[in-house]
């Protein structure tokens, strides 16, 4: 029978065909998952690490220890230093002296986490020399 313009389409038809495609679908993806699981016989994906990751620990400690170097030398900077803790207790002295007390809260909060941030550097710059040290007595970490 030919559609009038008189007679509307019903949509739980439309609804209908909708849900079979999804369900298919749906269908289609868990059996290939399934597929896929069963086929897998224990091996390990070609991208997983094999190792520690040592040797390329190894290759980035010089990188590393530069950028730790170098954010050590900004936090320790003077008050012309951006990102310097010198600098930021300034502010907050600035802030304080202004009577901005919110101001004045949130920079002694950023001012506390910088502060922090010093002990946790030299201490990971100290591992990272063990970490070195490590590395030129193991060919940079070549065996492992």
């Amino acid at each position: 029978m030919a559609r009038t313009p008189m007679t509307p389409r019903t949509p739980t038809g439309s609804r209908t065909r909708t849900t079979v495609v999804s369900l298919m679908a749906v269908g289609a993806l868990l059996g290939a998952a399934g597929a896929a699981t069963a086929d897998d016989s224990g091996k390990k994906p070609s991208g997983a690490p094999t190792g520690d990751g040592a040797h390329a620990l190894c290759k980035r400690a010089p990188k590393i220890d530069k950028r730790i170097t170098r954010i050590l030398d900004r936090l320790n900077g003077d008050v012309t230093e951006r990102g310097s803790i010198t600098r930021l207790e300034k502010r907050v002295a600035n802030a304080k002296s202004a009577g901005h007390t919110e101001i004045e809260k949130y920079l002694d909060k950023r001012l506390t986490h910088r502060r922090s941030l010093v002990p946790a550097l030299e201490n990971r710059q100290k591992d990272l020399a063990s970490v070195v040290k490590w590395c030129k007595a193991n060919k940079n970490g070549a065996d492992a």
